[in-house]
């Protein structure tokens, strides 16, 4: 009989910080069971079967104890070779929703859809601009202490996220940010400098438009805070705002359409995009 990899234990921080995700641990749990189950009835061993998948038998027992989610790839790849016949695949949808914080899970769902998207930032890049060291350097700042399969989970799915700047039909995205995102060297200045270089890379795409926010711009009509205006396939427009841990998706007509107003005004009082790409250039140098 296989021993049980036991969960390493959490001290309080590391349990709070996992609380926004036990929404979908119930989902997460029943998966494993399930792949634990089919992976015995095969008769395999959980050391021959991370082989075949390309993970070790112990992130193999993370996944069958619900501790990780696995990737897209390897629910395809583990339902082929344990010939489940597609009762692994039918999972997949609420297993990606599982890896986001509950209250960003509506929004998660409104990006996939999105035939528009405008987001102001005022404390970091926007999740979809982000590189994967800026964003793990995000979540290691996090307090209280986001467990490391947490991160793991929101690495992976914030990554995926990023797909919405190559789908098709071509999504109009733009971003407007203050230029203390720009400044504020999370991670420290390696990571900084790979984010700022990316930013330029993605700025060049002619469905992306970003915008910088100076500091010594007088007029700012962003004073209440971060906020993204998404809208749907179906035309239908939503708000989203987020802070400490918590996140509103608004859908009535009139406080998105103010919201949409806002926006407009904001990206009409930053740099322009070829102003605001030329401003991250200034800056990459005085790195």
């Amino acid at each position: 009989m296989e021993e049980e990899v036991p969960e390493p234990e959490a001290g309080p921080e590391a349990e709070a910080g996992q609380a926004a995700d036990k929404s979908g641990k119930g989902v997460v749990a029943a998966f494993g069971q399930s792949l634990k189950t089919l992976r015995v009835r095969a008769g395999m061993e959980r050391e021959e079967f991370g082989k075949r998948l390309g993970y070790s038998a112990s992130t193999i027992a993370s996944f069958e104890q619900g501790r990780r989610i696995p990737p897209p790839r390897a629910i395809d790849r583990s339902d082929e070779v344990l010939g489940a016949g597609g009762l692994l695949k039918v999972w997949k949808d609420q297993l990606e929703e599982a890896q986001y914080p509950a209250f960003f899970q509506g929004m998660a769902q409104l990006e996939k859809r999105a035939i528009e998207l405008l987001a102001y930032d005022t404390l970091v890049v926007k999740g979809l601009l982000q590189t994967e060291e800026y964003l793990r350097a995000v979540l290691n700042n996090r307090r209280p202490l986001l467990d490391t399969e947490v991160i793991e989970q929101r690495v992976t799915a914030r990554l995926a996220r990023q797909a919405i700047f190559d789908r098709r039909p071509t999504p109009m995205l733009s971003f407007v940010m203050c230029e203390s995102v720009l400044r504020r060297r999370i991670g420290g200045k390696g990571v900084l400098r790979g984010q700022l270089e990316h930013l330029l890379l993605i700025g060049q795409r002619r469905n992306v438009e970003i915008q910088i926010m100076p500091f010594d711009c007088e007029d700012n009509s962003g004073v209440d805070g971060p906020f993204t205006v998404v809208t749907r396939d179906d035309g239908k427009r939503f708000a989203y705002a987020e802070a400490q841990g918590t996140g509103t998706l608004e859908a009535d007509p009139k406080r998105v359409i103010l919201a949409a107003a806002r926006y407009g005004t904001i990206r009409s009082q930053a740099l322009s995009p070829r102003e605001s790409l030329a401003f991250i250039e200034r800056l990459l140098g005085d790195l």
